[in-house]
């Protein structure tokens, strides 16, 4: 299923995917904020201090050895984590639901640019691997997959920007 994408009041956008998972919250809690689980479904982030005001880091995985800290701006055990992600925000959300959880991620996007399509493609097909992994699945990043995501994003932001 597509992320959403609507405008906000302060004339940005807000993009939000609504995962329902058959697992309970505490284990997708884990899955976002335990490193060895974290590297299976985003390589790129690192958990380095777990708190409001705290830090995540952004790995180029680029060979360089660069990264990017990245600042916890909101953060409730098992159930909060949001973070500055360049210009704009992240924010991961899990609840408890009588059928297992319910992830909701959310990113702030001050602009849609061209580039737009392609951090969303990303998000979607990290999520599908987070649920893999949760499922017992841990699985390589799925670029064709995330090929046929990317143009379906790149019609999604299109039609926002109008």
């Amino acid at each position: 299923m597509l992320a959403s994408i609507r405008k906000n009041d302060n004339g940005g956008f807000l993009v939000q995917y609504d995962r329902p998972l058959p697992h309970a919250a505490a284990k997708v809690w884990a899955a976002l904020t335990e490193n060895h689980l974290l590297e299976k479904w985003m390589s790129n982030l690192q958990t380095v201090d777990l708190r409001q005001g705290g830090v995540i880091r952004f790995h180029m995985n680029d060979g360089t050895g660069a990264f990017e800290n990245l600042e916890i701006t909101d953060y409730e055990a098992f159930a909060v984590l949001a973070f500055t992600w360049g210009a704009d925000r992240v924010r991961f959300e899990v609840s408890d639901k009588p059928e297992g959880s319910l992830l909701v991620l959310q990113e702030f996007v001050g602009t849609l640019t061209e580039h737009t399509p392609k951090d969303l493609a990303g998000w979607h097909v990290c999520l599908d691997m987070l649920s893999a992994l949760l499922d017992g699945q841990a699985i390589d990043f799925p670029m064709d997959q995330w090929k046929v995501w990317y143009e379906k994003y790149i019609e999604l932001v299109h039609h926002s920007k109008e």
